[in-house]
């Protein structure tokens, strides 16, 4: 007999599993875009010096923008067009995600 497969449950969750663009601030000011199933594990992989050689010069101090992605591949195409973006942009998308926050 066969051994049992995947669940149709746990195949649609793994199907409809969100990715998301995020953007962190190192410590010298810049801005790092990368993408990720969970924004702020991955953001402490950054601030542990682990994850991405851009932090071993300026620590990552800050995650400051998440975007949620309908999946990985349209979180790679986002991610691409932030990249993109000039600083100036990148700035205008974190006001944008911190407005709501100043209620």
């Amino acid at each position: 007999m066969n051994a049992p497969s995947e669940s149709p449950v746990d195949a649609a969750t793994a199907v409809s599993k969100p990715w998301f663009v995020y953007l962190v601030r190192a410590a010298n000011g810049s801005l790092y875009c990368g993408i990720s199933d969970d924004p702020v594990r991955r953001f402490a992989k950054h601030q542990s010096g682990k994850g991405a050689r851009f932090f071993l010069s300026s620590p990552a101090m800050a995650l400051v923008y998440t975007e949620a992605c309908r999946d990985k591949s349209e979180a790679l195409r986002q991610e691409r067009l932030i990249k993109k973006l000039k600083k100036s942009a990148k700035e205008c998308l974190v006001a944008s995600a911190n407005a709501g926050l100043s209620l």
